[in-house]
């Protein structure tokens, strides 16, 4: 690698910097890198102005889809719907739950949206109704898998955030699924919580396409977890 047009120099591997001196950084997020002079922490951008650790972020919240795609699922049948929210779509998705939660008088569905303000990223995680595991286990409440998926409730007086009935065996596939993606967060020193009120405002946008039931978990770099320490509700 060669200087870049501003005259910074690769990064030598256990080079010790000085202040205001400056080197090119290759960051491993996208092919981006970020020009910056060291003054004792890194502050640095990519090309479209993004902060390298919110794209950082981003690319966790990749990596967490994956180890949800690729978690067990009971006979080896895939239900499980991913969909990364970048930092420009959390603002709809935080009114969404803001809105749900005034709608329903639930307070930590409000709270909860300021914690998705300020998030750098969010994956959305849901589980489709069909195909059910097929094995007629009776969990759902019902003799058979067959007599569930016919199964038409009655419209109930206030519309319920979630939908069913659902295959209990698919709803441990999800839990799997949310669990290997926070498993992979923490490898990566990502902060983040399970959100079922940012599931609930995801199913009401239409962003877990044939899915009755779904998770969010939001995601921040930061110097203190934004999601503990939080207001009672």
């Amino acid at each position: 690698m060669g200087r870049d047009r501003e005259g910074a120099e690769p990064l030598p591997v256990g080079k010790t910097l000085k202040t205001g001196q400056k080197h090119l950084l290759t960051l491993p997020i996208r092919g981006t890198y970020c020009n910056s002079y060291y003054t004792g922490a890194w502050k640095c951008h990519s090309a479209n102005g993004m902060n390298d650790e919110t794209a950082a972020v981003e690319t966790v919240a990749g990596l967490m889809a994956l180890s949800a795609r690729t978690a067990p699922k009971a006979r080896g049948t895939d239900v499980i719907v991913t969909h990364v929210v970048k930092r420009d779509g959390l603002p709809l998705l935080a009114r969404t739950m803001r809105s749900i939660g005034d709608a329903r008088s639930i307070g930590f569905f409000v709270r909860d949206a300021a914690n998705v303000e300020q998030s750098d990223a969010c994956l959305l995680i849901g589980a489709r109704k069909e195909p059910t595991a097929g094995i007629d286990c009776g969990a759902c409440g019902f003799a058979t898998c067959a007599s569930m998926l016919k199964f038409v409730p009655a419209p109930p007086a206030e519309k319920a955030p979630l939908r069913g009935p659902n295959c209990a065996v698919r709803m441990v596939d999800l839990g799997i699924a949310v669990g290997s993606a926070v498993k992979t967060a923490q490898i990566h020193n990502a902060d983040n919580r399970v959100m079922y009120s940012c599931g609930v405002a995801a199913l009401s946008l239409g962003w877990l396409e044939g899915c009755q039931v779904g998770y969010g978990i939001p995601l921040k770099a930061a110097g203190k977890n934004i999601y503990f320490d939080r207001q009672k509700v």
